[in-house]
């Protein structure tokens, strides 16, 4: 397989192996990707039966190159160029049963390769010049690859038990590369499930977030919640699972649904933040259910719950505090506003309010609203899409016109108190709330002649004086 090692980097490695006379392999997802025809992604992984730290060195001073050791770890990271290479020692691993850290032992190849998450990950070749390229593959690697399996080398009870991240890995990997996750290893993750606990919630979310990225999520979040490890890493989504049926009326299932919306959303964007708010969109459905004898099942207010509910469940999965949130939450709360627009007439009102609240995220917005429509009547979701084809078109008219996206007011709380000689108070609020009711309206235009004359006319109800 020379022909996957035809960058310089390799010819490098296998001069630096020959005057060392050591033996070092690359591995990993290198040679997984370029088996699969997929575009590596600058990282490469050498192990060295040895010293990887020493054999770095080398490398280093060969390519005058930024080598930084973890002696720790006994690994070494070198930059060259675009490329990141870690080089490690051949190890084998023990696990205490309450930590996921091993206690490691220089080891062979073969043990090396016993170590590694699954079959696909465990190939690789050789970088010495005697069988330069020599595909080493003791798990069969390279037909999983052809079934589109993933397979751990050894029992995967094991494998699970002692590194438990590796569950979530095999997920992940399943969801990224469209492959099935082997049956025995479904079932050792069913069985280890409660072993995630001692893996912290920030690199949880890193394997999360790569799931939430594929080009359909939904694989993934399918196989975390049939294995049982969903309510453990996400209870909140697993929560919206099941239907509940009162007097012959049943509800849509909200897990199955979100799980609909997110790859619809998936289809249109690979914005990670856009793929949250489609998953947090009915997260408060289960809090807000109740059932009415008149009109069966509602869920009044999940909107506002739900955006209520964005920061502390952020907070939980490790993801960001930050306008990243903002965005999910504003999302959320607005996430049922173009659905109505588009069940009724729409009035310029309506579509000015819109703009206004959504602002530059308006276009987000429909995109969710667009992906929320999974209903099965085909002639329902077709005249739903139809609608909101005409609620964009208005968006774009309305916008054009009166300018109300990231809407500024044209008169400011300056300019009430020059104008009735006020300080800072309640009055000054009354009649920017007033002025800006106005503009969303359509009473007045949306600029500062305008405003002004009506900011005159406001005071002069209120008996203020010029």
């Amino acid at each position: 397989m020379n022909e996957f090692l035809q960058h310089p980097i390799f010819s490098v490695l296998r001069d630096v192996a020959d005057e060392t006379q050591v033996k070092c392999y690359v591995v990993g997802g290198y040679v997984r990707d370029k088996i699969m025809g997929r575009d590596f992604k600058n990282d490469i992984d050498v192990v060295v039966i040895g010293s990887g730290i020493d054999f770095a060195k080398h490398v280093g001073s060969r390519l005058n190159a930024k080598v930084t050791l973890y002696r720790n770890f006994g690994t070494a990271m070198l930059t060259h160029g675009q490329l990141q290479i870690e080089f490690v020692g051949a190890r084998k691993e023990s696990y205490r049963q309450d930590s996921r850290k091993p206690i490691v032992e220089d080891g062979s190849l073969a043990d090396d390769q016993n170590r590694r998450d699954f079959t696909i990950n465990a190939m690789a070749l050789s970088l010495n010049r005697e069988d330069f390229g020599r595909l080493l593959d003791p798990f069969d690697g390279i037909s999983d690859i052809r079934r589109g399996i993933i397979r751990t080398p050894l029992d995967p009870n094991v494998t699970f038990s002692d590194d438990p991240l590796r569950m979530m890995r095999a997920i992940r990997f399943a969801t990224q590369l469209d492959f099935e996750i082997d049956r025995s290893a479904i079932d050792a993750i069913a069985n280890n499930r409660e072993r995630i606990r001692i893996i912290s919630k920030e690199r949880i979310i890193d394997e999360l977030n790569k799931i939430v990225l594929a080009t359909k999520p939904s694989t993934g979040f399918n196989y975390l919640f049939d294995t049982g490890l969903l309510p453990l890493v996400f209870p909140a989504m697993a929560n919206l699972q099941g239907v509940e049926i009162i007097d012959g009326k049943g509800h849509k299932d909200n897990f199955y649904h979100t799980l609909e919306v997110l790859d619809n959303v998936a289809r249109q964007s690979d914005d990670l933040w856009l793929r949250w708010a489609a998953i947090m969109h009915d997260i408060a459905k289960p809090a807000t259910k109740r059932f009415d004898k008149r009109h069966g099942w509602t869920f009044h207010g999940h909107e506002d719950k739900g955006a209520r509910m964005v920061p502390k469940l952020f907070a939980e999965l490790r993801l960001p505090l930050n306008d990243k949130m903002k965005f999910v939450q504003k999302l959320v709360l607005l996430h049922l506003r173009p659905i109505v627009l588009a069940q009724d007439t729409v009035t310029d009102s309506a579509v000015r309010r819109l703009l206004f609240e959504a602002g530059d995220d308006i276009d987000n917005l429909m995109a969710l609203c667009h992906a929320d429509v999974t209903t099965k009547n085909e002639y329902k979701k077709k005249k739903y899409r139809q609608n909101f084809e005409l609620v964009k078109q208005k968006l774009k008219d309305v916008e054009e016109r009166d300018q109300i996206r990231n809407w500024q007011p044209p008169v400011t709380g300056e300019d009430i108190m020059a104008a009735f000689a006020l300080k800072p108070g309640r009055e000054v609020g009354i009649i920017k709330n007033a002025i800006r009711e106005a503009i969303l309206e359509g009473d007045i235009p949306n600029n500062r002649e305008d405003a002004y004359r009506f900011m005159l006319e406001k005071g002069k109800e209120m008996g203020l004086n010029r």
